[in-house]
């Protein structure tokens, strides 16, 4: 016989005081995991209560209940395993309604436009490779300015050298889009230390480009690809020991960087070769030009509806990850087929999470050690 939730066995209580719902609270973590099911709590004077979250197909805004007599509100959302998801509370006082993080839990994902609240289902946990390893050496982080005559503006960069890195070798070479944002909310600095001392990953010079105007370099722009191509990728070959070959360099991005890695391997075919993009704004029409996604994603749409009208090989291999959470999820499945046609070797991952950076955190030692796998899988020539 399965056991009594928390939550019910709390409302069952006589008396149901606020010493009672301060013992309660003391004795669980918010939101209270058991098994696929998760109860959020908030607590406090309200006249309505709603968690909000982003999980694609499943109503966004959903109701709390209070517990009668009490200040404390519930609700029990069926999650399955490996789940994580981030959600805020939204709560309505008269007219006036707060949206804001669980005050209740302090698992909190940040990321450019703000911070979410976390729920961590069960069988969800936090790769131990994001943490710092005391065993593990730190790599260098070097400033890199270049002064781009394709963006008309200083493009400020930062490359990551490994720990043993010496001029008398030669290295692959990762570009990353939204460099900063990946070191910063996807902890990407530390990763790559615990994978090339884990021996998962090749020993790797990874430079983390930044964009000006993001939603219009991003969005299929020649320019940006001009300055990839030609600007950004000799001066690195000039200044750093890389291999100076496609398969020695790869594309990233997540979401619109996804897009920009894409379409900037189409516009110079057989310069990278390989590409890693995670949660790509794939945003395509069968039938008319109504996208839904608003006027940034109008070239996006363009350079995909010609892209699946004739595939073309851009690479020679393509690492794609997704949410299963994410409305992007339809577009990246249906494009792995596309690709595949085209020529290229694909590896495609799931996951029960949403478009965040924690996700696209928690998928990269499955894509850094397929493209650049260390010498625990293979040695690179």
């Amino acid at each position: 016989m399965a056991r009594q939730l928390a939550i019910h066995r709390l409302r069952a209580r006589k008396p149901l005081d606020d010493n009672a719902i301060d013992r309660f609270l003391q004795q669980h973590s918010v939101p209270i995991v058991e098994g696929e099911k998760c109860t959020f709590l908030y607590r406090g004077e309200a006249d309505e209560v709603w968690v909000r979250h982003r999980i694609v197909g499943q109503p966004q805004r959903v109701p709390m209940r209070r517990l009668p007599g009490t200040a404390l509100w519930f609700v029990i959302l069926e999650l399955p395993a490996g789940s994580r998801v981030e959600y805020q509370l939204e709560v309505r006082r008269g007219d006036h309604h707060e949206e804001g993080n669980d005050p209740l839990n302090p698992h909190v994902a940040n990321s450019p436009v703000g911070s979410s609240s976390v729920c961590q289902a069960t069988g969800y946990v936090v790769p131990d490779w994001v943490h710092p390893d005391p065993e593990a050496r730190q790599g260098e982080i070097v400033d890199l300015t270049v002064q781009s005559s394709a963006l008309r503006r200083r493009s400020e960069c930062r490359v990551y050298l490994p720990a043993r890195f010496r001029t008398t070798h030669t290295y692959p070479l990762l570009i990353v889009h939204d460099g900063d944002d990946y070191l910063r909310y996807a902890a990407m600095g530390t990763v790559l230390d615990n994978l090339i001392h884990r021996l998962d990953m090749a020993e790797t010079v990874v430079v983390f480009s930044n964009p000006g105007d993001r939603t219009k370099e991003y969005a299929n722009s020649v320019q940006h690809a001009r300055f990839v191509a030609k600007e950004l990728l000799p001066r690195l070959e000039d200044e750093f020991p890389l291999l100076a070959k496609p398969s020695g360099r790869c594309l990233m991005g997540a979401s619109f960087g996804a897009v920009a890695s894409l379409s900037t391997a189409y516009r110079y075919p057989g310069l990278f070769g390989s590409l890693l993009l995670q949660s790509g704004s794939f945003v395509f029409t069968d039938i008319g030009d109504d996208h839904g996604g608003g006027a940034a994603f109008d070239p996006v749409v363009r350079f995909m509806n010609r892209y699946r009208a004739k595939p073309a090989k851009v690479a020679a291999r393509m690492f794609v990850s997704c949410g299963t959470y994410e409305p992007l999820i339809v577009p990246n499945r249906s494009m792995v087929p596309v690709f595949e046609r085209a020529g290229m070797r694909v590896r495609y991952v799931e996951a029960r999470d949403g478009h965040s950076w924690e996700d696209w955190r928690d998928r990269l030692r499955d894509g850094l050690s397929w493209i650049y796998p260390g010498p625990q899988k293979y040695v690179y020539e």
